[in-house]
This record gives C-alpha cells, structure tokens and sequence, in this order.
C-alpha cells in the first residue's frame, strides 16, 4: 500500500460556512479565546493525504483530525470532520482545523431551463489548478489568487453616460453623477437605532451599489421581513468587524459573519451572501503574516466590505431594488459563436506561489474576456506561461499566437468574471488577428458584472516627459491641448518579468509617443500600470515594432530594444525632471484612502488617532484647498465618530454606537469610490 503523502502547510478542502460557524459556536469561551493560536500553529503542520482523499493533521500526542471531503470536494457535514479526542466534536482540534481550512462558496441548486450549463462550484476543488487551455471553472482550494491585477485592483470602467471629453469630476454629488458618486454622511443615530445617512447622502448610498447578478426578485416588493431580519444580522456582523479591524478579527469574528451569512442564504439574499464570504476570504488573506502583495489584499478588503455593508444598509431599510437580493452567479452560453481578437498577454503573480498568464480578449462589440492558466510556480511559472500551450479539446495553439491573432468559439461557456470555460461541447478555432488600434477599444465601458464580460483595461495615447526610478513620467495626449502628467509604473517589479526594464527603455525616450494599455492604481489615480504598449497611429515619433508582433509589445514578455525605436531615438540619460516638467502630485484623496484602509486593518481605534494627534486639520486644510470639500467634511467626520467613546456619570460605556460608526465608515469609504473613478474618467478617458 502507498503510503499517505505528507505535505507541510498543504492546501486542505474548502469548507461549508454553516459548518464552520456551527464548530466555532460549539466551542466554550476558554477554547474560543486559544482558537487563533491553535489556527496559526496548523499553518506549519504537516498534512497527510491518503489515496481515498481523505487529508490527516496530528494536533497533539493524543488528537488526529481527518477530514474526508465529499464527492464535490467539499466539507458540507459534521461527520465528515471527526478528530480522535475526547472532547471531539467539540474540541479545539477539529473547530482549528475547519478554520484553517479555505471557505466554501455555496453551492448553486441548478435553475430549470433548456440551457445544458454546467454550474460549477466554488467548493468543488482539491487544491488542482490546470496547467493550461480554458479555465475548467475550479477555483483553487489554497487559496491562489487567479486575478490578474498586478499590485492593485482594476479600476472602475468609464461611464458610458459621461463625455469622455469633460474634465475630472471633482467632487462629484449624487444628483450630478448618480452612478459613480456617492457622497453620504452618517446622521445622528436615532434612539434605539442604527444610524443611517440621511438627505443627498441617502439618495447617494441607494445610488451606488456595484452590479451583481441577474436577481429574481419582482422589482417594486419590498424585501420580507425575515430578508431584512438577516440584513440586520449581516450589518452586525460585518459593524462588529470593521469596529475591531483586520488585525484582531481572528476565527471567532469570522465564523459570527459566516453565521449570517448563512442565514442571509436561507432568506434568499444571495449577493449579501456572496459579499460576506468575500469579506471572510479577503480578512484572512489580509491576517497572513506570509502572504504577499499586503496593500493590495487591504484595498480589496476595503472594497469587499463596503460592498457588504452597503447592500444590507440598504437591505434593513427595506430598498425594493431587485438588485440588492442578487441571484446566485452562473455560466451562460452565448446564442452564436464568439469571433475573439487578441488584446495582450498579462502575467500573473499571486499570493500562496501562484504564478501564470492571462491572455485578454475582445470581442466584436467591444466586451472583453480573459484565457488563464494559473498554478503554483511563481514567477518563473508567470515567466513560462507566456508562450505555453493552450488545449481546447483538438485545438492546440500558445498564448502568445493568441494574443496577436484570434480566436473562434463555438458551443462557448463564459464564467461571470468573463473567463472562458472549458465544458463539454466547446469547439475553437484559431483565427485571424487584427491591428492593436481596432483591437484595443479604449474608452468602452464594461457590461454589468456577473453578465459573462471582464472589465476593460484602460488606454491611452501619451508623450514621455521623463524617467523617475523604474517609473515614467508622461503626458497625456488630449489633442492640440497638453494633457496632464502622470505617472507609469510597473505592473510587476520582478526581475524575471520585463515590466522595469521596459519602462526604463521607455523612460530614456523623451518626446516618444506611445499607446498604453493597463490598470489605474487603486491607491494612486495618477498612476497607470501598463501590460502593453503600441504606436500611435499616424505619429512620426513613436515605436517601430516588427511585423510579427502585430503592433504590441507586452511589458512583462516582450523585451524592447533600439530596432524598436525611430531613428535617432538611442537617447542619453534623460534629464533631471524640474518644477517646470509638472511632476504629478497625488491627489488629496490619498488622505481619505489611507484612512479608511486604516479604519479596515486597525480597527476604530487606530482611526482616531489621527483625531487625537492634531494631523487631522491638517488633512482636512489640504482636501479643502484641493477642491474636496465634501470628502474634507467626511475625513474629519470619521476621525471624530471613531474618537467618541460616549460615557455615563459614573465612566462606564453608555451605549454601543457601533452602528453610527460603521455608517459614517461606509459614507466615506462609498464617496471615496466615486470621486476616485470621477477623477480616473478625467485623467484618462478623454
């Protein structure tokens, strides 16, 4: 007989939320307190894998746990989670090791239809990642990030009801710019009450929800009582996190959200659901003393929970929005081929060693769709995947071929996030590429999200000004106007990758015009984060890449070189950049972002330091003069509410206002999304 493999910090099976809430729930308050610990110490213990699945950990002389996983792959009963103890089922072994364990997406009951989608759960996967082809639809049980953004989110699509020609919406109100401007503010709570915002700040928060799936709700009906009872129960949970911060909202704080989130289930609220268990994900990516790309995984944290609490405040008061109940996400099948064009090849470096490539791909109408191939390796796996082979069924092409060319699907599956699929009955075919200035539609504006389209990358036209670093200082091309400088950084700043070294090439270029193509820095919206770059079209000083490469270089596989410059464009080092070279400033809105992300991480209390230590007039002088006014009065707003600790005559707390302090979070964090995107439009869709 073979023996078990051992495998030290081994990716374990997903886990139900209700079961992981209900082992939590059964612990006492002595075990409760020691269960973070017990968590950590799993991270090093080695982990046995039998032939029949079923994965073994040794807690102690006297205790193994066995998790023996169903045929989804997933933990979904008690029985299936037994450890050898005496106290076992509710024994800290066992309740450590579900908590140690990745969070199981719920699994979709199929919808009656004549559509043969196959749903594929979140849950239903082992730990294996496919080497190549389409995306068979697992997701990575370890925890592998398979998003391609590099060192921060996407940024917000345009908005296609907005002149692409208008300037930066400063600061943006609610009835001006309902869809990406939220600017409210938390009232008074009233007695007995949450606090909810009220006037333009409620029109503002019933405005901006992000888009989810399809909902079958009947628009106009109110949410049912027991809807807006686990609303509630979600806005507890997820106040009571956001009050002690990432830092200190270890296995009990989770399993209390998950606890909700499963009753949000059972009440039909399927995008609170969703939202929670992405704000448990994010929680523990952001508590990993070993995980990587730290900012990053603070900002989605962020995003993650305003989401969250966003749709249950609006939830609890009862909005008839069909949006807010959501549905649960599934693949869909378009109703013809799908004629493909290659945009570009990214690569993928995640947390937890992942590494890979997504290839970006557009369609005839300008939606977007992603090929990926991710699984452990880093970025040398990051580095070999860029021409690796892509499989569908018979076909057989690399990813680099399909980046400059195309791609014919027939019988197609696309995920909600726009990944293409690998089911049965699909069928592609390769096909003819065409110029990067047709493939590329620059200013068009994703499909709702959970529709089967990937947001777009961003594009533009620029001049290079300067080098700064390993950055680039540019121009925006707006016409016969000078457009406004901003800032290139690198996607990615490993050397196996070529984003530096091509940027420093790019730097030393003063005067050269080039099309950029990537991602708005989430943290910095003068900042762009390229993934490939083209000619302008019609410009006498721009690049010169070979035929082959059909008029795009990807930064993180393409190495440029003098051959693909103009003539004469072998420059010395630039100069030092001046005053007069307007070197961009980051907005004022970093301010508000790095306090909210501190109100996530720390907690309250370390939002109220900058109340405390006489820095916030400060803050609030500097956003005021930059033209902020209302985000100055929400800075100042939310140092104070989380500053307040309300005390009877004899010192003691006199009330919880947990609910007025998670409301002026979300006002804040909500304007902060809008104005962000407000300026991202001006900058650079023009």
């Amino acid at each position: 007989m073979t023996p078990p493999r051992r495998d030290a910090g081994a990716p374990l099976p997903p886990v139900a939320p209700e079961l992981l809430a209900a082992a939590v729930e059964s612990l006492t308050t002595r075990l409760r307190g020691r269960l973070d610990q017990a968590v950590e110490s799993l991270a090093t213990t080695p982990v046995d894998l039998a032939e029949d699945g079923t994965y073994g950990i040794r807690c102690g002389a006297d205790a193994w746990v066995t998790l023996a996983p169903g045929p989804s792959g997933t933990i979904t009963s008690p029985d299936q989670a037994r450890c050898t103890c005496l106290l076992s089922p509710r024994c800290l072994h066992r309740t450590a090791a579900l908590a140690a364990s990745p969070v199981a997406a719920a699994i979709p009951s199929r919808e009656p239809g004549p559509s043969p989608d196959r749903v594929p759960s979140v849950g239903s996967d082992t730990g294996r990642v496919p080497s190549a082809g389409l995306d068979t639809g697992r997701v990575p049980s370890a925890g592998l990030d398979t998003d391609p953004s590099p060192e921060g989110a996407p940024s917000a699509g345009p908005d296609p009801d907005r002149d692409p020609s208008a300037g930066p919406d400063l600061d943006p109100s609610p009835e001006r710019a309902p869809s990406a401007a939220a600017v409210p503010s938390a009232g008074p709570a009233p007695s007995g009450g949450p606090a909810v915002p009220t006037g333009p700040a409620a029109r503002a928060v019933r405005a901006v929800s992000s888009a989810g799936p399809v909902s079958s709700a009947v628009p106009g009906r109110r949410p049912s009582a027991a809807q807006v009872r686990a609303a509630g129960g979600l806005w507890a949970a997820a106040s009571a996190v956001l009050a002690v911060g990432a830092v200190a909202a270890g296995a009990v704080p989770q399993a209390e959200l998950l606890r909700a989130a499963h009753t949000a289930r059972l009440a039909g609220l399927h995008r609170a659901e969703g939202a929670a268990l992405a704000v448990v994900r994010h929680l523990r990516a952001t508590r990993d003393p070993q995980g990587a790309h730290r900012t990053r995984r603070a900002d989605e944290l962020v995003t993650s929970l305003r989401e969250l609490l966003l749709v249950t405040h609006r939830l609890k008061a009862a909005d008839p929005d069909p949006e807010l109940i959501g549905g649960v996400p599934h693949n869909h099948r378009p109703d013809g081929p799908l004629r493909l064009y290659g945009v570009c090849r990214e690569p993928v470096v995640g947390p937890g060693g992942a590494g890979g490539v997504v290839t970006h791909l557009v369609d005839d109408t300008g939606r977007w769709y992603t090929l990926r191939d991710v699984g452990p390796g880093g970025p040398a796996r990051a580095r070999r995947a860029g021409t690796a082979h892509v499989a569908v069924r018979s076909f057989l092409s690399d990813h680099e071929r399909l980046s400059r060319g195309g791609l014919v699907v027939t019988g197609a599956v696309v995920a909600p996030d726009g990944r293409l699929l690998a089911e049965r009955g699909v069928r592609a075919t390769f096909a003819a590429g065409r110029p990067w200035a047709d493939a590329v539609p620059a200013t068009a504006a994703p499909d709702r999200l959970g529709s089967g389209h990937a947001p777009p990358l961003t594009g533009c036209d620029v001049r290079i000004v300067a080098a700064d670093g390993d950055e680039v200082l540019v121009h925006v091309l707006t016409g016969d106007a000078p457009g406004p400088t901003v800032r290139l950084a690198p996607a990615h700043r490993h050397p196996a990758l070529a984003h530096s070294a091509n940027l420093r090439r790019l730097g030393a270029c003063p005067g050269l015009e080039v099309r950029v193509l990537g991602r708005v820095d989430p943290g910095r919206v003068t900042t762009l984060r390229p993934v490939a770059v083209g000619p302008v079209p019609g410009a006498t000083t721009t690049l010169r890449l070979p035929q082959g490469w059909q008029e795009r270089a990807d930064l993180g596989y393409d190495l440029l070189a003098d051959a693909h410059f103009p003539a004469g464009a072998h420059c010395p080092p630039p100069p030092r950049v001046t005053a007069a070279d307007a070197r961009p400033v980051d907005s004022p809105l970093r301010r508000i972002r790095d306090l909210v992300e501190l109100a996530v991480t720390g907690g309250r209390r370390a939002a109220a330091e900058p109340a405390r230590d006489g820095d916030r007039a400060g803050h609030v002088a500097a956003l005021r003069r930059g033209g902020f006014a209302t985000g100055a009065d929400l800075f100042a707003a939310l140092g104070a509410v989380a500053a307040r600790r309300p005390r009877d005559a004899f010192g003691r707390p006199a009330r919880d206002d947990q609910d007025q302090y998670a409301a002026q979070w979300l006002a804040t964090a909500v304007y902060l999304t809008g104005t962000e995107a407000a300026l991202a439009r001006g900058l650079w869709h023009r």
